[in-house]
């Protein structure tokens, strides 16, 4: 046995919970794991996250926020914070993902659920609950750079200098100083199908659970927003997001905590790039160093939503140019990876 089993075992003795059988869970992208606990016809969850990674008591910090406010996080049973381990409430399995590929018509009615649960989100006006960082310009900059440290060398066969990585976050430097500050709200971060559950009620209406919050930080309202409708891993049509938009701006309309469709769309096609820069930098490096294969049928999806979002905004000219000169899309060959 070895030791972090044994720290799990000891950390169930403490629950009522130690005898459950474990179920472990398909992992995703992050360094953490999931058990499906079962236990005398009942279930929960167990959290594996071990340090020196963000401890788990940003998870529960977050959950017990959102709860206050009427959102659907999972409850709390039972945290082992020093240990990273934690044992939560089990939503089952109805990911807006998988409830679409069973049932792709239920396409709109999921989206307006979690469009009217971003709504409730960016209308919490007290975060003085949380302490969370910001989503400030040096840290969407070092995550652009993920594109530069993995996602360039891999199509272009070569490393990129210095000088060409300085130039980058110059780029990306300069096209966020073009974009009017905005209010601050709490930004999720990966606000998309495969992280939101369909929740039944016993009434048989929908509630949407929301899931992989423990990254959350202090930023734009469109960050969230853009990662529902520019989604890496799932097609999502024009159409679709235009409703999207148009169901989130009618309703926040007058609200007064945010700014106008119109000075709120350059930061969400600006936020676009980012991620995907970001994106398309980790699916490489869960590929290269994981040997996670999987992600890399998702590259050409990004890759063009990386390219639309570069092209179709202004601020993001110096992005462009950048691309134009050292990256041009004729050099990008998927194939060599």
């Amino acid at each position: 046995m070895n030791s972090r089993t044994a720290q799990i075992d000891e950390f169930l003795a403490t629950t009522p919970w130690q005898a459950a059988q474990r179920q472990p869970l398909n992992q995703d992208a992050s360094f953490r794991r999931y058990w499906r606990l079962r236990l005398h016809g009942k279930t929960a969850m167990l959290m594996d996250a071990p340090p020196p990674e963000k401890p788990v008591s940003l998870f529960a910090d977050i959950a017990i926020f959102l709860r206050n406010h009427g959102l659907y996080a999972p409850t709390l049973y039972n945290m082992d914070n020093q240990h990273g381990l934690m044992l939560i409430e089990d939503f089952g399995d109805a990911t807006f993902t998988r409830i679409l590929k069973a049932d792709p018509q239920q396409e709109n009615v999921l989206y307006d659920l979690a469009i009217d649960t971003l709504i409730k989100l960016h209308r919490i006006e007290n975060l003085k609950g949380l302490s969370l960082a910001s989503y400030d310009t040096p840290t969407l900059i070092a995550e652009a750079q993920l594109f530069t440290e993995w996602f360039y060398p891999a199509v272009s066969g070569k490393a990129a200098n210095r000088q060409q990585k300085e130039l980058f976050a110059a780029a990306w430097r300069e096209s966020f100083t073009k974009l009017q500050p905005q209010p601050q709200v709490l930004v999720l971060r990966d606000y998309h199908v495969d992280n939101l559950m369909r929740l039944e009620q016993a009434d048989q209406s929908m509630r949407c659970g929301l899931l992989d919050f423990q990254d959350a930080l202090m930023g734009s309202a469109a960050y969230d927003l853009m990662s529902l409708i520019e989604d890496a891993r799932r097609d999502v049509s024009k159409e679709l997001k235009n409703r999207c938009l148009q169901r989130y701006f009618s309703a926040m309309a007058g609200e007064g905590k945010l700014l106008s469709q119109k000075d709120v769309m350059p930061w969400l096609n600006v936020l676009a790039a980012q991620r995907h820069a970001k994106v398309l930098g980790i699916f490489v490096r869960l590929y290269k160093r994981d040997g996670k294969a999987n992600y890399l049928e998702h590259l050409p999806r990004v890759l063009a939503l990386y390219t639309s979002a570069l092209k179709r905004e202004a601020a993001l000219e110096p992005v462009l140019q950048w691309m134009v000169q050292n990256l041009p899309s004729e050099d990008i060959n998927l194939n060599k990876l």
